[in-house]
């Protein structure tokens, strides 16, 4: 049998010098496109929590949208989209963020978490660990008891999952890549 890692390498595309020269750019939407890859990597994603209660699934911009809905269907969560600045028509709440050259913005509604809820944090990657930061800190902000930071892939030369776990948080992820 086919062990988790080999089928979701299998279903990964891997694009050279995207976005940039050197850079190794690690594309799911292959991933997406594959029934049974795309139904392994979202069941290894639940598999931990299922049994458990969780209120909320947070989904990073774009592709955590895409595991994270999937995710709060099979947990019977709610979904919370967190968006770049200025893309939720209703009252947000907003922490700006490092990238890896300089600052963006992101946000989520105002009322999309109540506090104590538990909540999984969902994006296809980890990488520097920024975003998932940012957005760690935007939802405990609101008060959200944050249950685990879930990933696909993690590129651990970054150093994104140490800093998520600096910040008490608990990291999953289903793959590593070496380098960046």
């Amino acid at each position: 049998m086919t062990t988790v890692t080999d089928s979701l390498r299998a279903a990964i595309r891997t694009i050279p010098d995207y976005p940039k020269p050197g850079i190794l750019f690690r594309d799911i939407t292959t991933l997406l496109g594959n029934p049974q890859a795309y139904r392994r990597a979202i069941d290894e994603l639940v598999h931990p929590y299922a049994g458990t209660k969780i209120d909320k699934i947070a989904g990073i911009e774009a592709r955590g949208f895409i595991l994270g809905g999937a995710m709060a269907h099979q947990l019977s969560a709610g979904f919370i989209p967190i968006r770049k600045k200025g893309k939720l028509p209703h009252e947000t709440v907003r922490i700006a963020y490092s990238l890896e050259y300089g600052l963006d913005e992101m946000e989520m509604h105002k009322d999309a978490v109540q506090p104590g809820e538990k909540v999984i944090l969902v994006d296809d990657l980890i990488a520097t660990g920024g975003t998932a930061e940012g957005a760690t800190k935007l939802l405990r902000q609101m008060g959200a008891d944050i249950v685990a930071a879930c990933f696909v892939i993690d590129l651990p030369d970054l150093g994104g999952r140490k800093k998520l776990e600096a910040l008490g948080v608990t990291v999953r992820t289903l793959i590593e890549y070496e380098g960046h």
